[in-house]
Formats: C-alpha cells, sequence, structure tokens
C-alpha cells in the first residue's frame, strides 16, 4: 500500500501539483489504475531478465563443469624397428590408455590398459594387460594410501616409463630382466612425506610364482603372476626411501621380501636390494641403478638362480631443447650361483628427437657382448598425452 501512495505521488507530481482545483475521485482512480498496470508491466520485465541471468549462469555452470571434468584421460604408445645381428623385426611395441576420476580432494582413482605387439589372442603375439587400477586416498597433507592394483615402487623405469621420459628405444635390460619392469602386484601401499624431499613408501602385495624347472626355473621375470587369478598363498613386503632435496637429484633405494617366490611349493623367500641415482644439471644427466636377488633353497642353488643381479650407467646430454645423446652400459646375470661365466653385457649409444615434449623420435646402435652376440641399430617413436 505504502508503494501505491508513493507512485500516486510521484503521478500527481509528474502532472503539476500546481492545479488550482484538487482531482475527482473518478480520476484519481484512473490514475491508480494506469500506476498498476505500469507495475505489472516492471514486474513481468523483472521477472524476464531473471531468467535470462539464471540461464546464462547454467550455461558458465556447465562449461566449467565440462572444462574441469573430474574424469582424466590419457596414454602412450611407440612403435620399433629392430635390426640386430640382420634379423629385422617392427613391433607396434605398446599401446596404453589411462583413465581416471576425482571422487573427491581426497579420494581418486587411476588406470592403466595396455595392448601388447598391436593383436592379441590364441595364437597372437600380443596381450590385453591391466596394469594399473587403485584407489589412490590422502589420509593426511603428508600421506597417501593406494589399494588396488599398482606398479611396485622399485627401480627408475617401473613407476616412470611412457617413452618420451627415458633415452634408447628399447627399456634397458637390467631392469627388465632383474628388476622385473615392467612389475605390477594387487595390494596396499602407504606413501608419506617426512619432510621437503624425503619420501619412504611402504608396500604389502601379492608376490612371484617363479616355474619350477625348465629354462625359465625360478627366472624372475619368469615369476610375473600379474594378478590373473595369481596365487596367494605367499605375499610379498616392499620398502623404499627417496630423496630429492637436491634440484635435479634422486637418490632412492629399496628392499623387498618375498615370503615364498614358489607359492607353497618350496619354500623359497627371497630378497631384492635395489639403489639408483638420477642426476640432471643443465644439459647433463646421468643414471645409475644396481639391482640384487637373494633366492633361499637347494632348489634354486641348483640351477645357479640363488643369485641374480645387474647394473647399468648412463650418461647423457641435452644438446638443446630438441635434441639430446646418450650412452648406456648394462651388465646382468640371472645365473650368477653357478660356477660358469653367465654375465651378459649391452652397449647402447644414441639420439633422441623431440619436436614436442610429448613426442620423441630415437635411434640408437647396440653392441651385445658377454654371453650374447649380436651388433645391430633400433629406431623408434613414441608419444605421450
Amino acid at each position: 500500500m505504502k508503494f501505491k501512495l508513493s507512485a500516486l505521488a510521484a503521478a500527481l507530481i509528474a502532472s503539476g501539483t500546481a492545479m488550482a482545483a484538487e482531482p475527482t475521485n473518478q480520476e484519481l482512480l484512473e490514475l491508480i489504475e494506469k500506476q498498476e498496470a505500469q507495475i505489472k508491466e516492471l514486474k513481468t520485465a523483472v521477472k524476464k531478465s531473471q531468467k535470462q541471468v539464471e540461464q546464462t549462469v547454467e550455461a558458465v555452470e556447465s562449461n566449467m563443469a565440462s572444462s574441469g571434468s573430474k574424469t582424466t584421460i590419457g596414454g602412450y604408445g611407440e612403435v620399433h624397428y629392430n635390426n640386430i645381428e640382420g634379423a629385422e623385426e617392427i613391433d607396434f611395441h605398446r599401446f596404453v590408455l589411462f583413465a581416471g576420476y576425482e571422487f573427491s580432494d581426497k579420494i581418486r582413482f587411476f588406470s592403466e590398459l595396455e595392448v601388447e605387439h598391436s593383436i592379441a589372442g590364441d595364437g597372437k603375439n600380443g596381450e590385453v594387460e591391466l596394469e594399473q587400477a587403485y584407489i589412490e586416498m590422502d589420509l593426511s597433507n603428508d600421506t597417501k594410501l593406494k589399494s588396488g592394483l599398482f606398479l611396485i615402487p622399485v627401480g627408475i623405469l617401473n613407476e616412470t616409463h611412457e617413452p618420451n621420459t627415458f633415452y634408447g628405444v628399447e627399456r634397458n635390460p637390467v631392469e627388465k630382466n632383474i628388476i622385473p619392469a615392467t612389475w605390477w602386484e594387487a595390494g596396499a601401499t602407504i606413501n608419506t612425506q617426512f619432510s621437503e624431499g624425503f619420501s619412504a613408501d611402504f608396500a604389502i602385495h601379492s608376490g612371484l610364482n617363479t616355474p619350477l624347472d625348465g629354462d625359465k626355473a625360478f627366472n624372475i621375470r619368469s615369476g610375473r603372476q600379474k594378478v590373473s587369478e595369481a596365487a596367494a598363498e605367499n605375499f610379498a613386503y616392499t620398502a623404499r626411501v627417496k630423496y630429492t632435496a637436491v634440484p635435479g637429484l634422486e637418490l632412492a633405494a629399496t628392499i623387498q621380501h618375498q615370503t615364498d617366490i614358489t607359492q607353497g611349493e618350496l619354500d623359497a623367500s627371497a630378497n631384492l636390494i635395489e639403489a639408483h641415482a638420477v642426476y640432471n644439471s643443465g644439459s647433463f644427466g646421468l643414471r645409475a641403478l644396481y639391482a640384487s636377488w637373494d633366492i633361499d633353497g637347494d632348489e634354486a642353488a641348483a640351477f645357479g638362480r640363488d643369485k641374480q643381479s645387474g647394473y647399468y650407467i648412463e650418461p647423457s646430454y641435452k644438446i638443446n631443447e630438441n635434441f639430446g645423446v646418450f650412452a648406456r652400459f648394462a651388465a646382468w646375470d640371472n645365473t650368477e650361483g653357478d660356477a660358469l661365466d653367465s654375465e651378459k653385457e649391452q652397449t647402447n649409444i644414441g639420439l633422441n628427437y623431440w619436436p614436442h615434449e610429448n613426442v620423441v623420435f630415437k635411434f640408437d646402435l647396440e653392441n651385445r657382448g658377454g654371453t650374447q652376440d649380436g651388433d645391430g641399430f633400433n629406431v623408434g617413436v613414441g608419444y605421450q598425452f
């Protein structure tokens, strides 16, 4: 009512209050009805404007949700051409897709699905593998828990092996045959940051199950079960400490205990010790790694595989943003426990070209020595997104 009186007063002022005679009741009624009509039109316009604003807000929020999606997609791949001692082969070695989802600020999911050698199935060379699928939770600002299928915290390449992140067409043979990367298990692991640049991991997970006879008896790489209906009579335990407080430097050491690498067949426990250093200063880079297995039991000793170890050293030099060169010497022995000289050696010298930080072209010369022979070269292309 106050609003109507104010409007009436404004109308009277606009029409001229200096009139000599007061308006009649009919004139006042007509003036009030006119003001009510104007007010109704104003309310309609305000409602229309509010609706347009709401639609705009909804569109902006929708675009923000789309650009800030909680789902993430990524992946990597690499194609290799190998020519060693005239044996030529070209292979789409790996095609990998990542998928992740953020449930909240503290709970995340990550997965990695891989196709090896382009095609899989009966009589085919390739495999389809689920390498990672885990839930990660922040227990505190400094402590995280992973549970599910995850990569074991050991070595340089096992957790970070995208082709644009390392030199050489093929992954180094020491981490392949001794550690053995890429290596994943199922279980749980805790990562804690004790201070800036100093962290530790502790994991309880499924274990290896090595063959007991034949050429692959007690062979570490052949013992990976890949969490495919894996025997779980005996679990394994992994602990790692890592130091990264100095810019460009990473120092890490891992100890792993397998309660039985034959999963109850022979009661053969085993211990892995691994240590590595990565250093980058300006254009210069250096990687060095040592890994060693000690397996209990006369059965492993009979095959000379109670001791297995290897090491490599890899200096590199980044010529500019796009080009880098490297040299790597590797030596390893999966039958170190026997009396024979069974050590294998491999030297690679090559070039990486990055037209983009996530795309790389590679070339290296390869010389094999020790108990394996062969010279040749490798060419590859890889990407990550």
